[in-house]
């Protein structure tokens, strides 16, 4: 629903879009391409897929017609290597985990994206270290966002509470800022936080944010907090920039 509400999370946003140089493309790496494989989108129009149902009929006929960038699709297989990455040319696209934080970014949809596929099997040190891989990109005018969620617990929702945060989210959500804003390389200690299961039951929402730390790491500088993020009892979308 942040893709057609406004709120604090998407002001935030919106205002970093206007703050900081436009990029020429952007590299998106969503919670939602959580696969067994490395893969990436290359065709010149990425579609917008709408991976969800029972919301409302304004979210599923929403549409971020990005144009893709093929040449930064071959970019990011180079910059990966030896990982094998799969260029995807008729399969996948934009999914809700990109577009609805691009359409704050960047509303026009006027910037080409590529996606970049979560590959299950790796490990949390192992997706750290592709963050860092994916830095040189940054000098080039390319954004790379990450977008999952710090807390993701959609089974302890607390739909009364939009402020809200239960104590291990609070906590699980204190040890990741600590560990984005002095020591991101150590991210992956998050694994052995005492709320990881209820933070994480599944890792796809928090693998995101070791490629931010990844990109910390690589420029050798730790990560801001661009706004923080409880919410609904279960939930942290607190957000960084590096």
């Amino acid at each position: 629903m942040n893709a057609l509400e406004h709120n604090r999370f998407t002001r935030a946003w919106h205002d970093f879009a206007r703050s900081a140089p436009r990029p020429r493309a952007i590299l998106a790496i969503s919670a939602h391409w959580y696969v067994p494989m490395t893969a990436v989108t290359a065709m010149a129009r990425p579609r917008t897929i709408h991976d969800f149902s029972g919301f409302p009929e304004a979210l599923s006929a929403f549409e971020y017609p990005a144009p893709g960038d093929p040449a930064l699709a071959q970019q990011v297989c180079a910059l990966l290597e030896p990982v094998e990455v799969v260029a995807a040319v008729d399969t996948w696209g934009l999914d809700h985990g990109s577009w609805s934080v691009l359409a704050h970014l960047f509303p026009d949809a006027d910037v080409p994206v590529v996606a970049l596929s979560i590959d299950r099997r790796a490990s949390a040190g192992e997706h750290v270290a592709r963050g860092a891989a994916l830095a040189p990109l940054r000098d080039e005018g390319v954004l790379v966002m990450a977008s999952g969620n710090v807390v993701h617990n959609l089974g302890a929702l607390d739909r009364g509470a939009p402020d809200g945060a239960t104590d291990w989210n609070t906590a699980f959500d204190d040890a990741a800022r600590t560990l984005m804003t002095t020591r991101p390389v150590a991210v992956t200690e998050l694994e052995h936080h005492p709320a990881y299961r209820l933070a994480a039951p599944s890792p796809d929402h928090l693998v995101p944010l070791y490629y931010v730390a990844g990109l910390a790491s690589a420029a050798g500088s730790t990560a801001e907090v661009l706004v923080a993020g409880p919410t609904l009892g279960s939930l942290s979308m607190t957000s960084y920039v590096v």
